[in-house]
């Protein structure tokens, strides 16, 4: 439970392995919506509270997640109980990864890797126009360059607070998308289909055609139907946005390169497996494979 303190909110938490949450989010340096402190440990992100954006600053200090306020003297009781909220999602804090633990001690690929990074969690994506437009711009290009992608919509269409000298930007609004033209992002270096796509979801989600509440209570075979249905949207791409917005544990972007790589780097072997094989082996991960694709991923970060 989180407990104000002052100007802070903190929570006690046992099973969070904070060092490897830190590293996945810092683990490229065009990264635009939030900046981790390597000084001190912690992270920082703009969040948008009714209507107003406001800056949080998570840290882990004995034991404990604070989030702190540095840009406001007085906080309210609104603004507090909504970052906390933001922070137990963002983190999949609720999670109890005990039943993971034990399916991986008895899995000859997760048994190590797990181990190793006991506590780590999937990291969130809470809005699901850019968890959508993510998954498009990751289609077919490496990490890098998707992050260039992402560098540049954001910080030509989206909003922005400052603080100490640094620039915090939030993702772009579908209503700000949906009124651009392809041209506008064909200039941001984005494909004549990426840049379709994107404005044709941003088109959805502005017209209130499409939102997250649709997905509340769906199974992951509904939710994965529903999203493929959008144009741009494939079973990978669906997949990942289950797996980081919706946060379901069994979503799998079987696809996925970097899992295929992982999968590689940990089992010592030459080739990459064959999706039949990945398939087999994800048969003893059932509930637990967005979990298992998440730990394996970590492993490039070796």
């Amino acid at each position: 439970m989180w407990k104000r303190q002052g100007n802070a909110m903190r929570k006690s938490v046992d099973d969070v392995n904070w060092n490897d949450l830190l590293l996945y989010l810092g683990r490229n340096n065009r990264e635009i919506l939030h900046h981790v402190h390597s000084e001190n440990n912690s992270v920082s992100k703009a969040i948008r509270i009714n209507h107003e954006i406001i800056l949080i600053r998570v840290s882990f200090i004995h034991n404990e997640l604070v989030i702190t306020f540095p840009q406001l003297n007085t906080v309210s009781d609104h603004v507090t109980e909504a970052s906390a909220t933001y922070v137990e999602e963002w983190f999949d804090l609720s999670r109890d990864l005990q039943p993971f633990y034990s399916l991986a001690e008895d899995d000859e690929i997760l048994n190590g890797v797990v181990s190793a990074y006991k506590g780590l969690r999937i990291i969130g994506v809470e809005d699901l126009f850019e968890a959508l437009c993510w998954s498009i711009m990751g289609q077919q290009i490496s990490l890098h360059v998707a992050y260039a992608l992402k560098q540049k919509l954001v910080t030509t269409y989206g909003e922005s607070i400052c603080h100490d000298g640094m620039t915090y930007w939030l993702f772009p609004s579908p209503e700000r998308i949906s009124s651009l033209s392809v041209e506008d992002l064909r200039a941001l270096s984005f494909t004549q289909r990426k840049a379709e796509y994107v404005i044709g979801v941003a088109e959805l989600m502005a017209s209130d055609y499409l939102y997250k509440e649709q997905f509340i209570g769906l199974s992951l075979s509904e939710m994965e139907a529903k999203l493929i249905a959008i144009r741009g949207i494939g079973k990978w791409s669906a997949n990942y946005v289950i797996m980081r917005c919706f946060r379901h544990p069994d979503a799998f972007p079987l696809a996925d390169v970097g899992l295929h790589n992982a999968l590689k780097k940990v089992r010592n072997e030459s080739q990459k497996p064959s999706l039949e094989e990945i398939e087999r082996w994800a048969e003893n991960w059932r509930g637990w494979r967005a979990y298992a694709t998440f730990y394996l991923w970590r492993t490039l970060q070796d």
